[in-house]
């Protein structure tokens, strides 16, 4: 081979490890001269950014298998011993699970968009041709795919392989036209049918095989050629246990073609044995060089062989799925809803750093994305911005808002501070997407924003007003005011005509005139030495409430000692809040480490409005807790306010001497000779 195509490798043949684009997993590609095609696409993509960028995917996923290799070498055969028990568990468990009462269909339309193109242009028939452009390839029909011609390949390098190729522009009407008319014969088959996009499709077929009383077989082959009769194009079906078999079988005999799969087990373990990764659906191409370069597997069969291996270095997760691809296994059960998680758009280009053009382009973008949310009905608060660099990086870039949006103004004002934010830049791709959608489009119209700070005090006054007037907390109990000093908000929890202050100082009102007597004293009377409230104790400021007016109030304490329990809570739950406001912190300048939305740098104001949220949430998950232990308190006070009415009439007056202010520790003696 040349010298100067080895230059760049340690072999003498770099393409052979420069599998970029080719793969011959696709239908209709299993006679291609391999080596033909990677040596072109190495020559043609070889200096570029994407080749650059490809090589760099190249050496991550070479590093990445030498790290499993040290890994994998480092187990000791005990090791080994202990992972392939916990394997050999775990296959029996999942072997458990095990469903064969299902059948279920897959079906797959023939090189969809190339097909509806030759239908609607007979002349392209029998000639190599392709939907796209010189930029990039949608689909290729089987007569390019002998050439090595297939989806995601640009059109430069197709054209290369195939000097015929014939492309013809992609027309994503003419293709849900079509799609539209072949759902319409799924849904006599399986009205709940699961549409995977817009060729192809999973059937439940179960119901319909006993209720015609036939086979599996008759029923992919009349659908088949319903879907002939009603649109004029091929389609391939697969039938097996469980929808990932299906998928599998549905690609053995394209195009035009059908396979069908026992509900057996023996059957399934026979046809899974020597099955290649590859033609799983989730093993792609770095996925399928780990398994055979770390650990030699080829088959689906060899994952059971080296199940303890796959336990030892893959999550829990990753290592069941291995291990259920092994025995066959796949989702049987058929969800009655398929809820939509998110709507997208995105436009290719070629590369530009062009700030108006590229603004001009997320316009265009926004303007649609609106129209689709709005066709569904639809309000999102999670806005992704997706970017392509000239050099293929991709990047990814979110916001999660507080209020749900659909409109292009709402999109385009948050999608461009998103695009500001990763300026001077130069793209080729610019995608948005909207997720995270509200759930309450039906009936009465839901909270489209989280409540503000302001929104919070102004709807949390209204309450406690609420709350006050019907006297549900504020009761009186046998002529004597409940009094309650609350210090982390410097408030009476009773009082419902204030609200905190939140500079932290302690402030004291009342909403009964009873409860002015009390205060008043602890405001003015200096002079008879009341102790004034001090932010920095509790316990001052019980004792000044004590020493006001002891004769008209009556505590839930029935000792000193709970009075400074009582106080040292008080301390504690403040100091808890005052953490928990520190830990409201951004991550990384992006997210939220209270509750994980997403807020970059530049969203200052949103920043401000979402600290505000978790502010008057901490407040009011605290004013709910208080409430509680008022409710406590006062049921404390009504149990124990008949002990109090039948040794009132046993009590002796107190004589003249004794009535001035007395020693606060006399006073709980002489209260508890009540009780």
């Amino acid at each position: 081979m040349e010298k100067s195509e080895s230059t760049s490798g340690d072999t003498p043949r770099p393409w052979q490890s420069y599998h970029t684009v080719y793969t011959n997993a696709k239908a209709g590609m299993d006679g291609v001269d391999k080596e033909r095609v990677q040596k072109i696409v190495y020559g043609m993509s070889k200096g570029s950014k994407y080749f650059e960028n490809e090589e760099r995917k190249e050496a991550f996923m070479r590093g990445k298998i030498e790290s499993m290799r040290v890994q994998c070498a480092k187990l000791t055969p005990a090791d080994i011993s202990q992972y392939q028990m916990v394997a050999d568990r775990r296959i029996l468990e999942l072997e458990a699970t095990r469903d064969l009462s299902r059948i279920w269909l897959h079906v797959d339309m023939d090189a969809f968009y190339a097909a509806v193109e030759t239908l609607s242009n007979p002349s392209l028939k029998g000639k190599p041709m392709a939907v796209g452009s010189m930029s990039m390839i949608s689909t290729a029909n089987y007569e390019a795919r002998r050439f090595g011609v297939r989806a995601a390949m640009p059109g430069f390098i197709a054209r290369k392989l195939c000097p015929e190729l014939i492309f013809v522009p992609v027309d994503f009407k003419k293709y849900t036209y079509c799609s539209d008319l072949t759902r319409k014969v799924f849904q006599k088959y399986d009205p709940n049918f699961m549409a995977a996009s817009l060729d192809e499709a999973y059937l439940d077929i179960t119901n319909v095989c006993k209720q015609r009383g036939i086979t599996s077989g008759e029923i992919a082959e009349e659908l088949r050629t319903s879907v002939y009769k009603e649109t004029g194009l091929t389609c391939s079906a697969g039938v097996g246990p469980n929808r990932l078999l299906a998928k599998v079988c549905s690609d053995i005999n394209k195009p035009n073609g059908q396979f069908i799969l026992p509900n057996d087990r023996l059957a399934v373990m026979t046809f899974i044995s020597s099955l290649p990764i590859r033609k799983i659906g989730g093993i792609g191409k770095v996925t399928e060089h780990i398994l055979r370069d770390v650990f030699g597997i080829n088959t689906c069969e060899d994952m059971l062989q080296k199940g303890g291996f796959l336990c030892a270095l893959f999550s829990h997760s990753t290592a069941d799925f291995f291990l259920s691809v092994g025995l066959g296994l796949g989702k049987t059960e058929n969800p009655q809803v398929m809820l939509r998680k998110s709507i997208s758009n995105e436009r290719t280009f070629a590369a530009t750093d062009d700030e108006a053009l590229l603004h001009q382009k997320l316009s265009d973008l926004a303007e649609m994305l609106s129209s689709d949310m709005q066709k569904e009905g639809l309000l999102g608060r999670t806005l992704t911005l997706k970017l392509k660099t000239a050099s293929f990086e991709i990047r990814t870039r979110a916001v999660t808002l507080q209020k749900y949006i659909c409109s292009s103004e709402d999109i385009l004002k948050y999608a461009s501070k998103l695009l500001k934010a990763e300026l001077p830049v130069s793209l080729r791709l610019i995608g948005l997407r909207l997720s995270q959608f509200n759930k309450d489009m039906v009936g009465a119209p839901s909270e489209t924003r989280q409540k503000t700070l302001t929104d919070f005090l102004i709807s949390g006054d209204a309450n406690r007003k609420s709350t006050s007037d019907n006297s549900s907390l504020g009761s009186i109990v046998d002529s004597h005011e409940i009094c309650s000093y609350e210090g982390r908000e410097g408030r009476d929890l009773l009082d419902g005509s204030d609200l905190p202050d939140l500079e932290g100082n302690h402030t004291f009102s009342s909403n009964a005139g009873g409860m002015e007597k009390i205060y008043e004293p602890l405001k003015n009377e200096t002079a008879n030495k009341v102790i004034a409230p001090d932010p920095k104790s509790h316990q001052n400021a019980v004792t000044g409430l004590l020493e006001a007016d002891s004769s008209s109030v009556e505590f839930a304490c029935s000792s000193l000692d709970e009075v400074n329990k009582r106080a040292n809570l008080l301390d504690d739950e403040a100091v808890s809040s005052s953490n928990q406001e520190e830990l409201l912190l951004w991550v990384n300048d992006y997210k939220c480490s209270l509750c994980g939305i997403e807020l970059p740098l530049g969203f200052v104001e949103e920043r401000q409005e979402h600290s505000d949220f978790h502010l008057a949430e901490r407040l009011q998950k605290e004013e709910s807790r208080h409430e509680t232990k008022t409710l406590m308190l006062r049921h404390r006070f009504s149990l124990k306010e008949n002990i109090r009415s039948q040794s009132k009439r046993k009590k002796q007056k107190i004589s003249p001497k004794d009535k001035g202010h007395i020693p606060i520790d006399m006073f709980f003696v002489k209260s508890f000779q009540n009780f």
